[in-house]
């Protein structure tokens, strides 16, 4: 069996936009932002795989509350692990993207989460900070986060 694949060569509609991901040989911010975006939904999938082959339940990911968003809400018993991840070129550098201001956010959006729960605040947390480098290893910090 032969497979064909068809290409479009007509040119694009100018008035729908650059379809380029460069401006004059430079990655535009958008281009940047939506690498960065997919880049980070990659590594969580990834963080979160890990987890479960460890024996975990992935309970959310990408969670919004109004305290802020949480990358990955990870069941452990009647425990709950909370984890941030961060991607970049080395371990080292991924660490140094942590902001205090988004360690703050991190906390209020937990106790937001936990507050949906049986056991509101009384329920066991913990923090996680998970790394990925630019060759996709991951290094999971246990309890990186202190309240």
């Amino acid at each position: 069996m032969t497979t064909q694949l068809a290409f479009d060569f007509t040119a694009p509609d100018p008035a729908a936009g650059p379809i380029l991901p460069h401006e004059g040989g430079r990655r535009t911010r958008v281009h940047r932002g939506t690498t960065g975006y997919h880049a980070g939904v990659s590594a969580e999938l990834r963080v979160a795989q890990d987890y479960e082959r460890r024996g975990y339940t992935v309970l959310r990911s990408r969670w919004r509350g109004l305290g802020g968003e949480i990358d990955l809400i990870i069941a452990d018993g009647d425990a709950v692990i909370f984890v941030e991840v961060k991607k970049s070129r080395s371990f080292d550098r991924a660490l140094e993207r942590l902001s205090r201001r988004q360690i703050l956010r991190l906390f209020s959006a937990a106790e937001e989460f936990v507050g949906t729960l049986p056991g509101g605040s009384l329920t066991e947390m913990r923090f996680d900070v998970a790394l990925m480098d630019e060759r996709g290893m991951i290094r999971i910090m246990e309890g990186a986060l202190m309240l």
